[in-house]
């Protein structure tokens, strides 16, 4: 699991259950993956692992689609076979991929969005029909409209159409591909109508003003995190193999077209780096969305550093060394992660909740506990990270956040019944609510403290 998916999840439950974000609960979040979630969640019942097993799926989709990028368009016939296993293992066996693309949060979808986008734009430039790029720029948007972190994209996509279409008129394209994309954002713009204020705040003053309060130390965190993946014998290896097609491509004076296409492969590479790098903070897991651009990437340097040191024939034992590279690499990341929480702690923490706490009762808890035990939130606690937002009452109040000063009021006046927290003793937050003082009964569950019974 990944701490955030508890945020997702519940999102999705509350959709499902029939409310609206930004209107009714504060999401400062694109809508379309929490929507995607919620219309599975109505098929297979609200359960973590039926919305995992989707996105490895979808996760599998994009993994499969940039390989046969590689396999369609390889200028090489007797390493095409080579270098498309060669693409799907570097990015399938990537850390981030297997970590982050098979969970509850927007990347698997905008794994499969992003990719799909790319294929249909190349295919696009090369057809007279404009209706291509219409569907490319709807999926782009649609990336967009479940992740902002993907947002530079869209324009990339665009530019590279202009650029370096070959039938049909590129006004005609670009107006095609722009309907497109502002279609899929149609759901953000009715919400925009019902809630200006709210979806204002939600999508870009949160953003731009509130992401990063309370964090003192960000920007040495983001320098560390741009700077880990050297640190990382896996991240190492991709980023040289990448640099490595990436300078092969501008050296290579034959095959045009693959030429141009691979320039579309780095400039996207470029644009969502930058713009995850900017984020601040930023995570290790954004960096997820450039894995299958850089994986394509990739396989063309190694293919292409092989063949100039073994000109023979024999393209798959070189793939069957990396993997051996790549796999141990993987290997290390999950083992490193063996005492991370998991889902299965989660549960047993939202059983001893649920045991503690009567049906109608109120609940404190973190978001993973409400989305367990199906217990809905009471209104400003959808989002436990908006407690760090300092608004005048009323305007709290219209986007849904509680201050953190109003929320230690209301605990130390023992309105909750129970209140879960997984946050250490000696973190701030904890200590502001003074839990210890107000609860008769406690207990610790995997590191998390559940207090009840107020005195």
């Amino acid at each position: 699991m990944a701490w955030d998916e508890g945020f997702h999840l519940l999102a999705a439950q509350l959709i499902e259950a029939g409310k609206s974000p930004y209107i009714d609960f504060c999401f400062p979040q694109t809508p379309l993956n929490a929507y995607w979630n919620a219309g599975w969640m109505r098929i297979f019942g609200d359960s973590w692992r039926a919305i995992h097993a989707i996105a490895a799926l979808l996760t599998t989709a994009a993994i499969l689609l940039a390989a046969d990028f590689v396999f369609v368009r390889f200028p090489v016939p007797a390493r095409r076979m080579a270098a498309a296993l060669t693409a799907a293992l570097v990015i399938g066996l990537n850390t981030l991929i297997v970590q982050f693309g098979t969970i509850a949060q927007a990347y698997a979808l905008c794994l499969l969005l992003m990719v799909a986008s790319f294929r249909i734009t190349i295919l696009a430039a090369e057809r007279k029909e404009a209706w291509r790029a219409a569907l490319a720029g709807f999926l782009a948007g649609a990336a967009a409209g479940s992740s902002l972190l993907t947002t530079p994209a869209t324009p990339i996509l665009l530019l590279w159409l202009v650029i370096y279409n070959r039938a049909g008129t590129r006004l005609g394209k670009s107006a095609a591909f722009l309907a497109g994309a502002v279609g899929s954002f149609l759901p953000v713009f009715w919400l925009f109508v019902e809630a200006p204020r709210q979806v204002f705040f939600n999508l870009i003053q949160y953003h731009l003003f509130y992401r990063s309060v309370g964090w003192e130390d960000a920007f040495q965190h983001d320098l560390e995190l741009i700077t880990s993946g050297v640190n990382s014998a896996q991240g190492l290896l991709l980023i040289l193999l990448a640099a490595a097609g990436a300078l092969f491509t501008f050296q290579s004076q034959q095959d045009r077209r693959w030429r141009e296409e691979l320039y579309l492969c780095g400039w996207l590479v470029l644009a969502l780096g930058l713009d995850i790098s900017s984020a601040h903070p930023t995570f290790e897991m954004y960096f997820v969305l450039v894995v299958p651009f850089v994986g394509i990437l990739a396989a063309v340097g190694f293919y292409e550093a092989i063949s100039r040191l073994d000109p023979g024939n024999r393209p798959f034992w070189p793939a069957f060394v990396l993997t051996v590279l790549l796999g141990v690499g993987l290997a290390q990341a999950v083992y490193q992660r063996r005492v991370d929480y998991t889902w299965r702690d989660l549960e047993e923490i939202s059983a001893k909740v649920d045991q503690v706490t009567p049906p109608q009762a109120l609940l404190l808890a973190d978001e993973h506990v409400y989305f367990l035990t199906r217990r809905t939130p009471p209104s400003g606690e959808e989002f436990s990270d908006s407690h760090k937002v300092n608004l005048p009452a009323a305007v709290a109040a219209s986007l849904h956040i509680v201050p953190r000063a109003e929320l230690a009021k209301r605990v130390q006046a023992g309105i909750f019944s129970t209140v879960e927290t997984c946050n250490d003793e000696d973190d701030e937050r904890f200590q502001i609510l003074g839990l210890p003082a107000v609860y008769a009964q406690k207990t610790v569950v995997h590191d998390c403290s559940i207090f009840w019974r107020p005195r």
